[in-house]
């Protein structure tokens, strides 16, 4: 007996579940934070010169968007992260409950976000 099988499998036509988009997008967001690790450290080190460059850097609008988007992809991988400490207590590992944390975490995370972009700006 023949089982017809793929002969390849074409990842961007196959649609995934939402708790794998979520687990996908917690690894992508943890690769992000951890490149803009030496960012992070140019700007503190840039910020501390004097404070001239500093007052120079908090009012620049293209280092208010930068710190936005890693501030967001901080947050993301947080609630990301507390969603897969309960998965690892066995806490929503069912498929219901799966979906409902991934809505949370995405939730959580725009929420986050919004409250950001008020404070920044």
């Amino acid at each position: 007996m023949k089982h017809s099988r793929p002969v390849y499998l074409d990842l961007l036509r196959i649609r995934q579940p939402l708790p794998a988009m979520i687990s996908l997008l917690h690894r992508i967001s943890g690769v992000l934070l951890f490149l803009a690790i030496p960012f992070l450290l140019t700007a503190l080190q840039d910020s501390l010169t004097s404070p001239e460059r500093f007052a120079t850097l908090q009012q620049s609008s293209g280092f208010k968007l930068a710190l936005f988007f890693l501030c967001a992809a901080y947050g993301y991988h947080f609630f990301a992260g507390l969603r897969f400490l309960l998965l690892d207590l066995h806490w929503g590992t069912a498929l219901k409950s799966a979906r409902l944390t991934a809505w949370a975490v995405l939730g959580a995370s725009l929420l986050s976000l919004l409250l950001l972009g008020a404070w920044l700006w």
